[in-house]
């Protein structure tokens, strides 16, 4: 597992080096009409935010900003006549989309912020790259690289990105008021870079202003989850104490925390994979109503509900029903299908202290093999039957499935006829 681990981030080292992000044609098509008559030595464009830090420390990149001293009007105009299409996503606050090849690029016209209100700002568009950095919320988020690759850093991120620092540009309360949602990104970088050791005063600039967390709408606050529970490394939240007591006030249906260790120890590959729901899930789901107080008050995606619930009522199932994953585990294998049965097992692991690995291995062995026989008794079975009732049908079929699960999956056919000739008889008013 090392060596392989090794090999990959060789091979991405190798293709930065050849093959880095800001070469592809696209990208210099973008610049070409971004510098069309630019003066000599005057920098228009470059990249910033997320695609350096993580060019800079080799992850994968997928959102590409670009800031730039050119208004959304003059760069509206700039693209006018050309392959690229322009969207306008937040022209008030200097944003505009360019798109070509599917490929998106968020260009946004350099700007102080001379007003904010803890959710918005409002701001003066400049041509200064010092004053555009500092408005910016992290060191590592104002690191800025132009099209061949050369860093401009005023504010010394890259310093920070190599020690794993998670440090606010200027006063880190100023920052904080200027926009709360702050407090939420702090944690998800420091998660990010496995920050262990916080700034004591960062801290408490934190603390002091965990309130405004509550002024944020559900729909930003949910959109810094989500990419938080995508971090592979989501356990390093429990690793640094400060981080974990700031999270718990903030988001106190979050209790399950711990659980997270128990995630990261799961040995056997594609059990449970990480998506946010999963972890929504192992952070929110016991046998009370936690996850859907949580869903409520946070206007949940019905994609989340979904998936909350389908871990909430099976875990209750589990823990009433001694059979569930003994004699009645083909059966429910039938019903949710083996992936589904083996996430379920994986959530065990992760909530149940007394559901160790050896158990989970043994269970999925057990699934690994058990072969489930296809229902034997079809619409048309039942028509030939002479049952032609469309309603009756699909009564009729319901019926024989629960009956034939219920007899380990061996309903013989005589039985079935005799379970097809009474539901002849009912009324369909009555099924």
């Amino acid at each position: 597992m090392e060596n392989t681990l090794e090999n990959i981030n060789f091979f991405h080292k190798i293709k930065k080096i050849l093959f880095p992000f800001y070469k592809s044609k696209d990208i210099q098509k973008l610049f070409d009409i971004l510098e069309k008559n630019k003066g000599k030595n005057n920098q228009v464009a470059m990249f910033v935010g997320g695609c350096v830090r993580k060019f800079l420390t080799n992850e994968n990149i997928d959102d590409i900003d670009i800031a730039s001293i050119f208004t959304p009007e003059q760069i509206k105009e700039k693209f006018l006549d050309s392959n690229f299409k322009v969207v306008e996503t937040g022209v008030e606050h200097g944003s505009v989309v360019v798109i070509i090849n599917s490929k998106k690029f968020e260009i946004t016209t350099l700007r102080e912020d001379v007003k904010t209100d803890g959710r918005h700002a409002d701001v003066l568009f400049t041509n200064d790259w010092q004053q555009d950095s500092k408005r910016r919320d992290f060191t590592i988020n104002a690191i800025y690289m132009d099209r061949r690759g050369k860093i401009y850093d005023p504010q010394n991120g890259s310093y920070d990105l190599k020690k794993n620092k998670v440090k606010f540009i200027g006063n880190a309360a100023s920052r904080i008021e200027e926009d709360y949602l702050r407090i939420i990104r702090f944690i998800r970088f420091c998660i990010h870079y496995g920050c262990i050791l916080s700034d004591p005063l960062t801290i408490e600039a934190i603390k002091l202003n965990l309130n405004g967390i509550k002024n944020l709408s559900q729909e930003r606050i949910l959109s810094e989850l989500y990419k938080m529970f995508k971090l592979k490394n989501i356990s390093n939240i429990s690793k640094n104490k400060d981080l974990k007591n700031i999270f718990l006030v903030a988001f106190p249906e979050f209790k399950y925390l711990d659980r997270l260790e128990n995630f990261t120890h799961l040995e056997i590959k594609n059990i449970l994979p990480q998506t946010p729901e999963v972890i929504f899930s192992i952070l929110l789901v016991d046998e009370k109503d936690n996850f859907e107080y949580f869903c409520h008050k946070y206007k949940v995606s019905n994609k989340l509900k979904k998936e909350l619930s389908f871990f909430a009522s099976n875990y209750t199932k589990i823990r009433n029903e001694k059979n569930y994953l003994k004699k009645d585990l083909k059966k429910n294998i039938y019903n949710l299908g083996k992936i589904n049965i083996k996430k379920l097992i994986g959530f065990l692991y992760c909530v149940e202290k007394n559901f160790s690995i050896i158990s989970l291995k043994k269970v999925i062995i057990e699934i690994d093999k058990i072969e489930i026989p296809k229902f034997p008794y079809t619409g048309q079975f039942i028509i030939n039957k002479g049952l032609e009732d469309g309603k009756k049908i699909g009564f009729a079929l319901k019926v024989l499935e629960k009956e034939w699960l219920g007899s380990n999956f061996n309903l013989k056919e005589k039985d079935a006829i005799l379970i097809i000739n009474k539901v002849k008889k009912l009324n369909v008013l009555n099924i």
